[in-house]
């Protein structure tokens, strides 16, 4: 028998250290001014790219949505993340994925994205047969099959515009000792720019991928967004800049 609060023989210490690894700065071009980041802290995060919003049985295809100019990023995005694969960054997929009872959406949440009930909306059967609209689990709330995540890669799932909202992707981060976060996917001025915004407000540096980013709105949309990550949040860069200063470092 062990006193309470005393330590049984035989167990080994209690460390509270963790490992702190080496830093990896690289320089980066970027606007407004170049950056500096460090690879061993540094994250590439790619939002949002799921059947429902890009395939064409998906929920905003079949509600009449032209994906063409979110699909149109997919070849960069494969080629920005295996560059960060090689240079041994993480890459986290941060996908809408809902209750399938809808129980953490609000009343008005649900009615604006339903237009008031003259659309489908998240956890309703897919037009296309394809299950529940983003329902984590289900096919539209999967990662598209050419950007499908690999071993090593994390899933972060949210049921907000914002990809910290309510979820685990803040001590994902934190747990892994990353500070500076790579943002890249659909919609810039939905998803990505909330989780930006939500990410500067937490302390991470935030550079926006501009070339990696698309989205379905007017182009006045998306040049406010990178007015505004410029001028407030970051600094935004062009993916073959990163790729660049990723292939230049020693593996």
């Amino acid at each position: 028998m062990t006193s309470a609060g005393s330590v049984p023989a035989g167990l080994s210490t209690l460390s509270f250290a963790r490992p702190v690894p080496a830093p990896r700065p690289v320089a980066v071009s970027a606007t407004p001014q170049d950056a500096e980041i460090d690879l061993a802290r540094t994250a590439l995060v790619i939002v949002d790219m799921q059947n429902d919003f890009l395939h064409p049985d998906g929920w905003f295809p079949q509600l009449g949505v032209d994906a063409a100019p979110l699909l149109a990023i997919v070849p960069r995005l494969k080629a920005l993340a295996a560059a960060v694969r090689a240079a041994g960054l993480p890459v986290i997929f941060v996908n809408w994925g809902v209750r399938a009872d809808r129980a953490e959406l609000s009343a008005p949440l649900l009615a604006k994205a339903g237009a008031s009930g003259r659309r489908p909306v998240y956890g309703d059967p897919s037009a296309s047969g394809r299950g529940r609209i983003l329902v984590e689990g289900d096919w539209g709330a999967a990662t598209i099959d050419a950007l499908a995540p690999e071993r090593g890669d994390l899933v972060v799932h949210k049921h907000r515009l914002s990809g910290f909202h309510d979820n685990e992707f803040d001590s994902i981060l934190r747990n892994r000792g990353i500070d500076t976060l790579l943002f890249s996917g659909v919609n810039i001025d939905r998803c990505v720019f909330s989780t930006l915004c939500d990410a500067s407000f937490r302390g991470y540096g935030c550079l926006l991928v501009e070339d990696a980013c698309a989205t379905v709105s007017p182009a006045y949309v998306s040049d406010a967004i990178v007015f505004l990550v410029r001028q407030l949040y970051g600094v935004t860069l062009a993916s073959d800049a990163l790729i660049a200063a990723l292939e230049a470092q020693p593996q």
